[in-house]
């Protein structure tokens, strides 16, 4: 919810300078270079008979997106690997983990005649986990797939430029074994606030 909020008050704020509008037309494509901040939701599941709590990472990232029509475009996130803490309650930090989440997203942007341009999206998140370690031993978590939402608004720079912030939220739930043996479900379900440069071309 604070995401959200302040994803809201940058837009305004934003709304208030003038610049020249930026089109969305069909056979465009844009590339996007900047950061993401992944933050777990507070309750992540029960492993090993304790609630589990897994820490944020922030990271680079990269879009692509290609206009199929006029202001939908098909979106591709990727980022270098993100990297969380895990802790249980009780027992403090008891490992760690390294993920990938590519995402793949149909996004409609609003048309407008200002600088801002809000969009909204919808997609399919892949998360692959590796380089799990912990003091405890062998740990393991599969691979998810889930829904991911996306909202957030273009503010343009120039003709071909924009910022961009966005907030996203994905559906990321792994079942999780130690030493072989299932341990429960990691429940992950992050919001995900990114902040970059999108070029058009």
């Amino acid at each position: 919810m604070k995401s959200l909020t302040a994803a809201a008050v940058c837009a305004a704020a934003l709304a208030t300078v003038s610049a020249p509008a930026l089109a969305q037309s069909q056979g465009d494509w844009t590339v996007g270079v900047g950061v993401a901040n992944v933050n777990p939701k507070s309750s992540n599941g029960t492993l090993a008979g304790a609630a589990a709590s897994i820490g944020d990472d922030t990271r680079p990232t990269l879009t692509f997106e290609y206009f199929v029509r006029d202001n939908i475009g098909i979106e591709l996130l990727l980022a270098t690997p993100f990297e969380h803490d895990v802790s249980l309650a009780g027992a403090g930090k008891v490992g760690s983990v390294k993920h990938l989440p590519p995402t793949l997203s149909v996004n409609y942007h609003f048309p407008t005649k200002s600088a801002i341009k809000p969009f909204v999206g919808v997609g399919l998140n892949y998360t692959t986990f590796f380089e799990e370690a912990s003091p405890l031993g062998n740990l393991s978590l599969d691979d998810s797939f889930g829904v991911a939402l996306n909202a957030g608004a273009d503010y343009q720079i120039s003709d071909n430029g924009a910022l961009r912030l966005n907030v996203r939220w994905m559906q990321i739930r792994s079942d999780a074994s130690l030493n072989g043996a299932n341990i429960g479900e990691a429940k992950i379900d992050p919001v995900v606030v990114g902040l970059a440069y999108v070029h058009r071309f």
